[in-house]
């Protein structure tokens, strides 16, 4: 098994364990989808944020705390989630394998479903349903 060139980096050589460099191009794609990832799990924690600095009114402060915690955590999810694809991406791509399949899709579809039905039915009633 060859090692990456990964001139000057060993450690980044044994967390993508040999392989050959390859193409540019998929590299930075691969870098793209990471950083969309990142970008998702911002947004996520910036509305975490949002929620408990503007939302006082809104909500009960137990509700809040709930929403807030919620959407930390899934952002937190996200942000591992997102290292851990890239890392096993660039290993495929090293490794001529096949892309692996990303467990945050399903997770993040699922966690914004949840808080949509939520936010239905905690607003519903307000505007008269």
């Amino acid at each position: 098994m060859s090692l990456p060139q990964t001139t000057g980096r060993p450690a980044l050589a044994r967390k993508l364990l040999g392989g050959e460099e390859p193409d540019p191009r998929f590299t930075l794609a691969n870098e793209r989808t990471f950083l969309a990832w990142v970008r998702t799990a911002l947004a996520l924690l910036g509305g975490g944020i949002a929620i408990e600095t503007f939302a006082g009114h809104a909500f009960e402060p137990a509700l809040r705390l709930v929403i807030t915690l919620c959407l930390l955590s899934l952002s937190l999810l996200v942000s591992v989630g997102a290292c851990l694809r890239w890392l096993s991406v660039e290993r495929a791509l090293r490794h001529r394998r096949a892309l692996p399949l990303p467990p945050l899709v399903p997770l993040l579809a699922l966690g914004c479903v949840v808080a949509a039905l939520v936010m239905a039915w905690l607003f519903l009633p307000r505007w008269g349903f």
